[in-house]
């Protein structure tokens, strides 16, 4: 019987992974009842310009120009900018999980991932990822977003490590089947302890874990 290989990198997705989603619909309600902003309509306009965004074709002011800031508003877009920043809470054990694992087998840790610049930057920097991660494969720096494989043949050809020896960690099933078209084994991320076990099943041993729900 043939041996899986062995595992020498890890790919990970951020929002609901390792982090809260940065600005995904639950943040965007949060928003619009915090400031008072019809929902239906904001919801509405950043549906037509996200893509774009998230590609790093459209900046972060032209983005709040055209979602929020269309017509003149009680608030600033410093203030929005900060409650923006502030729906992004780290999931410790997570984070600590893929620390330890990338210290006790020497993997190589690629983020491929759905971000703006500005809530990219921003989290890097305050959940320091920079120190776990060794390269970020980000919509916004490739200008392509999943579900597009090539963001996924482009995560491969810089990370320089053949399927067989990825497991990619992703809590959007269309994206763990993607990524298993490509020969990647991936799990479909739903909480810290469901992750072990299945981190385990590939050869990645984990210390025991308590529970932890990735959902905001």
């Amino acid at each position: 019987m043939r041996r899986a290989a062995r595992v020498t990198t890890l790919f990970l997705d951020v929002g609901d992974v390792l982090l809260t989603d940065g600005w995904g619909h639950l943040a965007r309600r949060r928003a619009a009842k915090y400031f008072k902003l019809a929902w239906a309509e904001m919801e509405e306009r950043h549906a037509l310009v996200f893509e774009t965004h998230e590609e790093g074709r459209m900046t972060f002011q032209e983005y709040l120009g055209w979602v929020v800031f269309y017509q003149k508003r009680p608030f600033t877009r410093g203030q929005f900018r900060d409650f923006i920043f502030a729906q992004s809470k780290p999931y410790p054990g997570m984070i600590e999980l893929v620390a330890s694992l990338k210290a006790r087998y020497g993997l190589k840790v690629v983020v491929v991932s759905n971000e703006s610049r500005e809530v990219n930057a921003y989290r890097i920097r305050a959940f320091k990822l920079d120190r776990l991660v060794d390269t970020f494969i980000s919509s916004c720096f490739v200008h392509m977003r999943k579900p597009d494989v090539a963001i996924f043949r482009l995560a491969l050809d810089i990370a320089q490590a053949p399927p067989a020896q990825i497991v990619y960690i992703e809590n959007t099933p269309m994206f763990v089947q993607i990524a298993e078209g490509l020969g990647i084994r991936s799990i479909l991320h739903v909480d810290l302890k469901s992750t072990c076990a299945k981190l385990s099943s590939f050869g990645l041993q984990v210390d025991e874990v308590s529970n932890q729900t990735s959902r905001d």
